[in-house]
C-alpha cells in the first residue's frame, strides 16, 4: 500500500490560506462548534470527538458567518464515495450512518462534520464542507478537491459548488464571487420531493420499530402512544435560549410524587408550551390530556431502575429527533404524519371517523386552490393540519419569489404563519397533533382552535391581536368526517356561507355528489359554482373502505346551468399501492407510471382545460353541465358508454365465433 502523504497535502492547503485566519485540528474555532463536534458521533461511530484537519470562517458583506470544515487525505482512492446515483454515500439503505465511508473518504468526512454542526448548534445552519486528497504518480502529484454546501434550507442535502483546483476561493478578496455560487445552489423541486420521501420513509421505519417495542416489550396501550410520542417530542425540542431540551440523563427513575420521570417530562412540556405563547386554556388542556399518559399511568414506575418512559424517550431522543433536526423545513406530515396516523386509528373501528389525508393529496388540493402569499386558508376538520402545512409551503414560496426586500419578506412570512392559516379540530387527541405540527413549522399553533366547527366556532380569530375579528377566508380545504350529515357536506355549507369569494377544494366520499350529500349539495349551488369533479384512485387503501372524489368550487357565484364542469377520471394516478402493515411507505406506495407528472397534469387540466392532456386520454376527461339538484356530480354519471356497434366490433365478433367453431370441430364436438 502506498504511503500516505496526508501531512504534505494538509500543509499545501494551509499555505494557500496564509492570508486568512484558520484553525488546525487541535485548535478551538469556538466553543459552540467544538461542543457540536464533540457531541456528535465520531467518524468511526464512537463517542470520541471529531477533528477536522482545517477549520475557518468566511464572512459575507451581509454578515453571514459560515463555518468551513476541511478534511484531508493522502492516498489514492481516499477522496470520495458516492452511491449508484451519485449522492454522497454517508447513509446506508436503512438510514443508519455509513461510518466506514465517513472515516475513509475526505469528502464524506467533511460532510459528516458539516451535519454535526448543523444538528448540534443553534447559531450555524449552513456549512461549507471541503474534501481534499492528494497522492503521487510517476507523472507528478495529483490533487483532488471538491467543495459542498450543506444547509438546513437545503434539507442538509450536500450541493456541489463549482470546480476548484485550490483553496484561494476562501480568501477574503474572493469571498463575494464564491458566495454567489453558493446562493445558486438551491434544490430543484424534484430534489425536494425526493428528500421529503426519504425523510418520510426514514421516520416511518424508526417509528414502526419503536411502535413494535411499545407493543411487544413494554405493553403500552395503543390509545396512549400518540400522546406519549407527541409529548416527548415537545420535551425534546426545547426553546432556544429559554428551555433546554430534555436529556435522557434527566430521567433518573425517582419514585417521588413530584420527581418521578412522568413529572419531569410534563414539567418540561409545560415550560415548552409556555414559551410558545399559547393561550392559557389551550396549554392547560394539552397538559391535562398528556398527564393521563405521563402521570396518571404506571409508565413512570421503574423496573430494574428504569421506567418505561425513559426507554421510549431514549428511542425518541436518539432515533427520532435527529431526523426532525435535519428535516426542520419539511412539513410535519413529511416526517411524522404517516406512522402517527396509523396510531390514531383507534382499535374500535366502528367508532373511528378519522381518515387523515396523505401529503401528496394535500399538496395537490392546495395547488388546485391556487394558494398564494395573499391567501387566507381555513379547514373545519383540521386533523393533524396537513392542508395548512401544504398551503403554508406554497404561500411562503410565492412570497419568496415575489417579494425582493428581505425586511418585507420576513414580515410577510410572519403574517402568513400567524394570521393567514386557521384550523378547527374537535377531537383533543387529533388537536394535539395539529398543535405540534404547526409549532414545528414555526407559527406557535396560533390559530389551531379546539372546538366543534359546526356548533361552537363563530368564524373569527380567537387569539392574538386580531382576536374577535372576522377571519377573511378565501380558500377552504377539507377532508370531513364521512359520518357527518351529507357525508360531510354540512361542514362545506357552514364554511362557504361565511365566505364571499375564493376557492373550495373538498375531498369527500364520492357518492356525496350523487345524492348522499343532499340537501347540502343542492343548497351549496345557490351561492357557489362547481368547477370540477375528480374521481380518485384508492388513496386510503387499508385505512378506509370508501371511494373518494375531489370537488372544486368557485365561491360566491351561484351555479349557472350552462356552466361547463370538468369531470376527470384519476383512478390511474401513477402509483401502485399495497397495504403491508410492517412495510415502509417506500414499499406500500410506489411510483410505477409517472405519478408526479400525472399529478402536475391534473392541476393544469383543472385550472386550464383539456389542452394540457398528455398522460390522460380523452375518455378520462369530460366537460358537461349539471342540474341544480345537487345529485349529478360524479364522473360516471357523465361518462358516455358507446352502445352502437361498429364495423370493428362486428369483425371481432365473427373472429371469436369462427375461432370457437374451429376449436369445437377439432375436439370432435361439432360436425363441420
Amino acid at each position: 500500500m502506498a504511503k500516505s502523504i496526508e501531512e504534505q497535502i494538509e500543509d499545501w492547503g494551509k499555505k494557500q490560506l496564509s492570508e486568512t485566519k484558520y484553525y488546525t485540528k487541535t485548535e478551538n474555532i469556538n466553543p459552540e462548534i467544538e461542543n457540536a463536534l464533540k457531541n456528535a458521533p465520531s467518524k468511526s461511530g464512537g463517542k470520541g470527538t471529531n477533528y477536522p484537519d482545517i477549520k475557518l470562517f468566511i464572512e459575507t458583506k451581509t454578515m453571514r458567518k459560515i463555518p468551513v470544515m476541511i478534511e484531508v487525505k493522502g492516498t489514492k482512492g481516499s477522496f470520495i464515495k458516492t452511491n449508484d446515483i451519485g449522492e454522497i454515500y454517508n447513509k446506508k439503505k436503512d438510514g443508519t450512518p455509513n461510518f466506514t465511508n465517513i472515516n475513509k473518504y475526505a469528502v464524506n468526512g467533511a460532510i459528516h462534520y458539516a451535519n454535526a454542526i448543523i444538528e448540534n448548534t443553534t447559531s450555524y445552519k449552513e456549512v461549507i464542507a471541503i474534501g481534499l486528497n492528494g497522492y503521487d504518480e510517476p507523472t507528478g502529484r495529483i490533487i483532488e478537491l471538491d467543495v459542498y454546501y450543506v444547509s438546513l434550507d437545503n434539507y442538509c442535502i450536500p450541493k456541489k459548488i463549482g470546480a476548484y483546483t485550490d483553496l484561494s476561493f476562501l480568501l477574503p478578496k474572493n469571498i463575494d464571487s464564491f458566495i454567489e455560487e453558493v446562493d445558486k445552489s438551491s434544490l430543484t423541486e424534484e430534489e425536494v420531493e425526493a428528500k421529503a420521501k426519504e425523510f418520510e420513509n426514514e421516520i416511518e421505519i424508526k417509528l414502526k420499530k419503536l411502535n413494535q417495542v411499545m407493543q411487544d416489550d413494554l405493553k403500552i396501550s395503543v390509545g396512549s402512544r400518540v400522546e406519549l410520542v407527541t409529548g416527548m417530542i415537545m420535551a425534546a425540542l426545547g426553546v432556544e435560549g429559554k428551555v433546554a431540551p430534555l436529556e435522557i440523563a434527566d430521567l433518573k427513575g425517582e419514585t417521588g410524587a413530584r420527581t418521578n420521570d412522568g413529572h419531569v417530562i410534563i414539567n418540561k412540556i409545560d415550560s415548552f408550551l409556555a414559551e410558545r405563547n399559547l393561550p392559557q386554556e389551550k396549554k392547560d388542556m394539552i397538559i391535562n390530556d398528556l398527564s393521563r399518559v405521563f402521570i396518571y399511568s404506571d409508565l413512570w414506575q421503574t423496573v430494574n431502575g428504569e421506567s418505561k418512559l425513559k426507554t421510549v424517550y431514549t428511542s425518541v431522543k436518539n432515533d427520532i429527533m435527529p431526523i426532525f433536526t435535519s428535516a426542520k423545513h419539511l412539513d410535519f406530515t413529511g416526517r411524522l404524519f404517516n406512522v402517527l396516523n396509523a396510531w390514531v386509528d383507534i382499535p374500535d373501528s366502528d367508532k373511528n371517523d378519522v381518515v387523515l389525508t396523505p401529503r401528496y393529496i394535500t399538496d395537490l388540493m392546495a395547488k388546485i386552490a391556487q394558494v398564494n402569499k395573499d391567501s387566507y386558508v381555513w379547514d373545519y376538520a383540521v386533523g393533524s393540519a396537513g392542508f395548512l402545512i401544504s398551503s403554508m409551503k406554497l404561500m411562503i414560496k410565492d412570497a419568496e419569489e415575489r417579494i425582493k426586500s428581505p425586511k418585507e419578506l420576513s414580515k410577510k412570512i410572519a403574517n402568513i404563519k400567524y394570521q393567514q392559516l386557521l384550523g378547527i379540530e374537535k377531537r383533543s387527541d387529533i388537536y394535539l397533533l395539529a398543535v405540534l405540527n404547526m409549532i414545528l413549522m414555526g407559527d406557535g399553533s396560533s390559530n389551531i382552535i379546539h372546538k366543534d366547527s359546526l356548533t361552537e366556532y363563530s368564524g373569527n380569530y380567537e387569539q392574538g391581536v386580531l382576536n374577535g375579528q372576522v377571519y377573511p377566508a378565501n380558500v377552504f380545504l377539507l377532508n370531513p368526517p364521512y359520518s357527518a350529515q351529507g357525508k360531510g357536506f354540512i361542514f362545506v355549507e357552514k364554511a362557504l356561507n361565511r365566505m364571499s369569494n375564493g376557492k373550495a377544494v373538498i375531498l369527500i366520499q364520492e357518492n356525496a355528489g350523487s345524492g348522499s350529500g343532499l340537501p347540502y349539495t343542492k343548497r351549496i349551488l345557490k351561492h357557489n359554482t362547481l368547477l370540477a369533479s375528480i374521481h380518485l384512485a384508492d388513496i386510503f387503501r387499508g385505512k378506509a373502505g370508501v371511494q373518494v372524489a375531489i370537488y372544486v368550487f368557485n365561491i360566491g357565484t351561484p351555479h349557472d346551468i350552462h356552466q361547463m364542469v370538468k369531470f376527470i377520471d384519476f383512478s390511474n394516478d401513477g402509483y401502485t399501492r399495497q397495504n403491508r402493515k410492517k412495510s415502509s411507505q417506500e414499499t406500500n406506495l410506489k411510483n410505477t407510471d409517472n405519478a408526479i407528472e400525472r399529478y402536475e397534469e391534473l392541476v393544469n387540466i383543472v385550472l386550464y382545460g383539456k389542452s394540457y392532456l398528455h398522460y390522460f386520454t380523452e375518455d378520462e376527461y369530460i366537460e358537461d353541465t349539471i342540474t341544480l339538484n345537487g345529485d349529478d356530480w360524479t364522473f360516471k354519471q357523465h361518462q358516455i358508454i358507446e352502445t352502437i356497434p361498429t364495423e370493428d366490433d362486428l369483425r371481432n365478433t365473427v373472429k371469436e365465433y369462427l375461432s370457437w367453431k374451429v376449436s369445437m370441430i377439432i375436439r370432435g364436438n361439432m360436425n363441420d
